[in-house]
């Protein structure tokens, strides 16, 4: 039995309020929390790091997919090694964002609950394109995974037909993720005067 027609623009509207909603919850939490002493920098210093890698591969992925998403079926370049690249970039950079506390649990913590909530919208996203697309999204669904990259599965174009507003927009939303760096200084300094008690120290 085929799987129900969804609108995929409601599903990306509820992605987007998950999203934000346990961004909400994730800082409410990170206000009780302190890093451990002595890792706070190399910690931080790598969650900027895997921000810029979201926000050039999410770049690099727009190239590809261009506002096509519910038009066709793209199987080349960054699609090509994993179903959903732009989740897995959104991930790293959710890494990257919890990281700015200093506490790499934090940063996992951030990149774990970033990918429930990917996983769930995938799925839904699945349902839409196996019923619009049959028998050519059922062949890429069964040799490309869903998150992890396969680099034995790479296969490009000799050329791309780029849409720049589409990519500029991708670069923008981007650059959200670097908002965290003045959040969580925020943070530190509201915890630092006394206005915030971190109840609990992390790794």
């Amino acid at each position: 039995m085929s799987p129900p027609l969804i609108d995929i623009a409601s599903v990306q509207r509820w992605r987007k309020l998950f999203i934000a909603a346990g961004l909400f919850a994730l800082l409410a939490w990170t206000a009780l929390v302190r890093a451990l002493p002595g890792l706070e920098h190399p910690v931080e210093h790598l969650g900027l790091v895997a921000i810029m890698v979201c926000v050039l591969g999410r770049a690099w992925c727009s190239l590809y997919i261009g506002g096509r998403k519910k038009q066709v079926i793209v199987t080349s370049g960054p699609y090509s090694l994993c179903r959903n690249p732009l989740y897995v970039f959104s991930v790293i950079g959710a890494f990257g964002v919890g990281a700015q506390t200093g506490s790499l649990s934090v940063g996992l913590a951030f990149a774990l609950a970033c990918w429930a909530v990917f996983l769930i919208v995938a799925r839904r996203e699945e349902s839409y394109l196996g019923t619009a697309f049959g028998k050519t999204y059922r062949r890429y669904y069964e040799r490309t995974p869903r998150f992890l990259p396969d680099p034995r599965l790479w296969r490009d174009e000799p050329e791309l037909s780029v849409r720049p507003s589409f990519f500029l927009k991708t670069v923008r939303d981007g650059f959200v993720f670097l908002l965290a760096l003045p959040v969580f200084e925020g943070l530190e300094r509201l915890q630092a005067i006394g206005w915030l008690d971190a109840v609990v120290a992390l790794p």
